[in-house]
């Protein structure tokens, strides 16, 4: 009979529009559903694996999502001098069934914004939650980010930029030509969107 460990996990990379920002694809799910944006190495305690990843020198951001792990470096490093020894960690960390995110951490952290509907949400903001979840989540996570409702008031929504989104020369025009457009047409109290980096 045949013994069975862990599976065998693969790593493979995606550039994004942001040079900074590299995308780590595993063929496993890591946080299903959801994502974290871990923009330092304080604010990465709830994922043992984004604390791990801190360790590299030219790690200055973790954004971890459904089946990947974008890391934004220092502008110094070049991604080819580091590929290769961030692919091997995160196959090692992955086939180890090592802890990933530990929700109860994540839980006892201030979530200030979410794109999840809340019962006391307008009808507006529930109108832009679930935009932001159907059409721009899928376009941003391809890119390796995220961009999370803050809030609205007035007629301006107020987005939180993550993962490669954070800091991406291009990220103002996806922003402005792109969602705001779409808002803008598919729900007319919005007038106007903006954002800020996490």
């Amino acid at each position: 009979m045949i013994k069975t460990g862990n599976p065998i996990i693969s790593i493979y990379t995606e550039m994004t529009p942001n040079p900074e920002t590299m995308k780590f694809v595993a063929n496993k799910l890591l946080y299903p559903g959801k994502s974290i944006d871990l923009p330092d190495v304080e604010a990465a305690k709830p994922s043992p694996l984004a604390t791990e990843l801190f360790v590299f020198p030219f790690i200055k951001a973790v954004f971890i999502a459904s089946n990947f792990v974008t890391l934004t470096k220092t502008t110094e490093t070049e991604w080819e001098d580091v590929i290769p020894s961030i692919r091997q960690f995160l196959k090692d960390y992955l086939e180890e069934g090592k802890v990933i995110v530990n929700e109860e951490e994540v839980a006892a952290m201030k979530q200030e914004s979410s794109n999840d509907v809340l019962a006391d949400d307008t009808d507006v903001v529930k109108r832009i939650k679930e935009l932001l979840d159907n059409y721009v989540r899928p376009a941003v996570e391809m890119d390796g980010g995220a961009i999370q409702f803050k809030n609205y008031d007035d007629g301006v929504v107020n987005l939180m930029l993550q993962g490669s989104c954070s800091g991406c020369p291009s990220s103002m025009i996806t922003l402005k030509a792109g969602i705001e457009g779409m808002m803008k047409r598919m729900i007319p109290e919005v007038k106007e969107v903006v954002a800020e980096a996490e």
